[in-house]
């Protein structure tokens, strides 16, 4: 079988990938239309089709990290355990967790999604109508909506994560992770205003009680596809995240990244935030609470809290890149610009402070 000149045979043996798709009992054939997708992801990602059908197939990158293998198995089995709800998401076709078969890598097949990313492409007729754009910013929180209404138990869940103690554990967690960021050579440290005031108030101001669910972990709108035809959501993508934990976190994480005018949160957006005309944040959570079947059990009371967090988390994790920056370890202007966006979403957190 000969191999995709466009893929390497190093990330995807045709040959290997072709012998395992027959044991699987998946229609056979040469492959077609192969390419390789590219996106915020480090995985990899290759779209073909084969006896008819597509195929996306999802494998980590070339250089494994130490928890990539893992991480694929758990998002193939949270993919698969949305399969038949609400939520948009990829169909998993199969998963292979024999590590042999490509190389070191495990992967999984799944459903191609028919859609556009919205931070990295906007149609002209998404472009040319705010009205859709806005329906977009709502649909975005309805389909978080539907996922936070998945009974985590009864899709087969409920060994997958660590509820208990999950929103005590956030700051300690985040806060530790900023500390080990000393280790690295030539960084002088954090200099993050209101960094003690954001943390003692998530710790004084932690919800009593919440009901455990699916969350996604990383959702804003870069890790959604739309539809090409309208302002519907055909996929939540990028899953690396996903635990069992406080879906009220997911709809924070949104409201924190939310794409504002003359901010950088906006360049973050790409071409939907510069073209604007979404709806602000308080629509965001009145579109979510739509689903009563979501917002059941969970204070949307203390949304503004969740969204803190989320400042709090992203900023720590953005202010690696510029403690490695600061190593040598990536450029320097890459450092600089998401240590301004770390700024930022601390002068976020602690407008959302100032509101509650």
């Amino acid at each position: 079988m000969q191999q995709p000149e466009q893929i390497d045979a190093a990330l995807v043996d045709f040959a290997a990938l072709a012998g395992w798709m027959d044991a699987a009992g998946l229609p056979g054939g040469p492959f077609e239309d192969v390419a390789q997708l590219t996106g915020g992801t480090q995985n990899v990602l290759v779209r073909f089709r084969r006896g008819g059908r597509g195929y996306v197939l999802r494998r980590g990158p070339r250089h494994l990290r130490s928890r990539t293998n893992e991480v694929l198995m758990r998002e193939a089995r949270v993919l698969s355990a949305l399969d038949g709800t609400d939520v948009p998401v990829p169909r998993v076709i199969a998963a292979c967790p024999d590590e042999a078969v490509l190389g070191g890598s495990v992967f999984y097949l799944m459903t191609p999604v028919e859609g556009f990313n919205a931070s990295v492409e906007l149609p002209a007729r998404h472009a040319a109508d705010p009205a859709v754009r806005r329906e977009m910013g709502l649909n975005a929180a309805r389909a978080l909506a539907a996922l936070g209404a998945v009974d985590h138990a009864a899709v087969g869940l409920a060994d997958f994560g660590r509820p208990e103690g999950f929103l005590e554990r956030q700051v300690g967690r985040w806060t530790a992770e900023l500390e080990s960021y000393g280790a690295l050579d030539g960084y002088p440290g954090p200099d993050i205003p209101g960094l003690e005031q954001v943390a003692g108030w998530l710790e004084a101001n932690r919800p009593a009680t919440w009901r455990p669910g699916v969350m996604h972990g990383d959702y804003h709108l870069a890790n959604l596809m739309f539809s090409h035809t309208g302002p519907q959501v055909a996929a939540i993508v990028d899953w690396e995240m996903c635990t069992i934990g406080d879906p009220l976190l997911d709809l924070g994480w949104l409201l924190a990244t939310w794409p504002r005018h003359g901010d950088e949160s906006a360049a973050l957006a790409g071409p939907l935030g510069a073209a604007g005309g979404l709806p602000d944040t308080g629509e965001l959570v009145a579109a979510y609470a739509d689903r009563a079947d979501a917002a059941a059990g969970r204070d949307l009371a203390s949304i503004t809290w969740y969204a803190v967090p989320a400042c709090f988390k992203l900023g720590i994790v953005l202010e690696g890149t510029r403690a490695r920056a600061c190593a040598g370890k990536a450029p320097k202007e890459t450092g600089d610009l998401l240590h301004s966006i770390t700024l930022s979403l601390f002068r976020r957190a602690r407008a959302f402070i100032a509101a509650a």
